[in-house]
């Protein structure tokens, strides 16, 4: 084992600390760090993606799960891979997609890994038709404080569903077996539309046409005001056949090689993402968006554009951003009226802003989907009244039976949480369970008061 003091911060940049990093060699290695840490703990950590705390561990250790990157196993015939979980999802795709193969659920980035992914039970552009990635999961390893155990959702479902969304806090997961979707081409079949305002994009979304798509997402304006209040452009689509591709794309159907194609500058104005030239940059956005039906992109495009761009977290200069995402439930589609309506009013400069419908939700106790609503943003901290202003929100989801999405807070009132998330008993009995001296402990842990 390597172990380095190293200054650590979720990908918004923002309230970095710093922990004892290290490299581990395999699962007696994890037991070890489990077993030797000190009153600080220690928490897993991947490829860093999380946008606030929940990778961080000030005065403890962090344990570098990215050191565990072996694919074990691929089970070609019946879909299925066994994989370390420090394996990308990046990585998943090259090895995958030749084969015929594609992962059941991809968040807005590939840079993440598998354990995180289940750390944080992701969901992506079809939760409304399967779920998120615990709903594919066959198994996992988990090394906790009172042992190694092989985990799986017949068996110990407490502990199973309890791990997926718990942020690392059950234990170190070592090992994966996910179960795989099957796909003819590395392109995607694609229809995009705009839409004029807010009720004309939830009546599309809500009025069934989603599930006669696999994926299904809209960009929302929230600096538009007035009449364009909440205007959109809404993505739909599915994994494209051979015969759908064009003739230039045929020959080797499955070739996926994503590049970022350019990266961000090593420092940026504090400011250089403000309310005027996000405003500008919708306009455009907005605008150049033709109405395509039948239109073939790569994957890559489709699910994970910012990827191409080498370190884009910087454009919001040295002091951040932060990533606010909440869910609410179905009828309260009002709260999401209102949400919108104050962002535009705060002039909050998001030029990332999307909206999407969730089905069922998974019965961990801190897993984030519910079915209904969920929109997620990215603001610079340079947002005058940035903080009372994601209070205000805080307090509207919270009203309504929604919640915020821990793997990208940062900054919620602890008082809230356990509104937010009503189950956090069956936490604290599972965390009794499998760590009663609270080996496993992170910054976001001790900021939220979680049990």
């Amino acid at each position: 084992m390597e172990s380095l003091p190293t200054l650590l911060s979720g990908w918004s940049r923002t309230a970095p600390t710093r922990a004892e990093l290290t490299e581990v060699d395999g699962g007696a290695d994890v037991d070890t760090l489990l077993s030797e840490a000190g009153p600080r703990g220690l928490i897993p950590r991947g490829l860093g993606r999380s946008y606030g705390d929940a990778a961080q561990n000030a005065g403890g250790t962090v344990l570098d799960a990215c050191s565990l990157h072996e694919v074990r196993e691929i089970d070609v015939a019946q879909g299925v891979v066994r994989v370390d979980a420090g394996v990308s999802l990046d990585t998943l795709m090259r090895v995958l997609l030749p084969l015929g193969w594609f992962v059941p659920v991809t968040p807005g980035t590939r840079l993440v890994t598998v354990g995180g992914a289940l750390a944080a039970d992701v969901h992506g552009k079809n939760h409304h038709v399967e779920g998120s990635i615990a709903n594919h999961v066959d198994s996992f390893t988990l090394h906790t404080p009172k042992g190694v155990f092989d985990v799986t959702s017949a068996d110990d479902p407490e502990l199973f569903w309890g791990t997926a969304g718990a942020l690392g806090l059950t234990g170190v997961v070592s090992e994966v077996t996910l179960r795989l979707l099957p796909v003819e081409t590395a392109y995607m079949r694609a229809r995009h539309e705009r839409q004029p305002d807010l009720d004309a994009t939830m009546a599309q979304m809500a009025e069934g046409a989603d599930d006669t798509d696999r994926y299904s997402v809209a960009w929302i304006d929230c600096l538009a005001r007035g009449a364009s209040l909440g205007r959109s452009v809404v993505s739909r689509g599915d994994h494209a056949r051979v015969d759908e591709l064009p003739a230039n794309l045929r020959a080797e159907p499955r070739r996926f090689d994503p590049r970022a194609r350019i990266g961000a500058p090593p420092w940026a104005p504090n400011r250089l993402l403000n309310r005027v030239s996000v405003a500008a940059f919708n306009e455009f956005w907005y605008r150049v968006t033709p109405a395509l039906h039948g239109h073939v992109e790569t994957i890559s495009s489709f699910f994970h554009p910012l990827d191409g761009v080498r370190g884009w977290n910087r454009m919001y200069g040295s002091r951040g951003f932060l990533q606010y995402q909440y869910v609410v439930p179905d009828a309260a589609t009002d709260t999401v009226r209102r949400s919108i309506e104050m962002l535009s009013e705060a002039r909050a400069a998001s030029f990332l802003a999307v909206l999407k419908r969730f089905g069922p939700g998974n019965p961990g106790p801190l897993s984030f989907p519910i079915p209904g609503w969920t929109l997620a943003l990215d603001i610079p901290c340079t947002v005058p009244g940035l903080a009372e202003l994601l209070d205000r929100l805080d307090e509207l989801v919270a009203d309504a039976g929604g919640r915020v999405y821990l793997a990208k807070d940062s900054r919620l009132r602890p008082e809230l949480l356990g509104v937010m998330y009503p189950e956090l008993e069956r936490f604290a009995t599972l965390r009794a369970r499998v760590d009663p001296d609270r080996v496993l402990q992170s910054d976001l842990q001790r900021r939220l008061g979680l049990p």
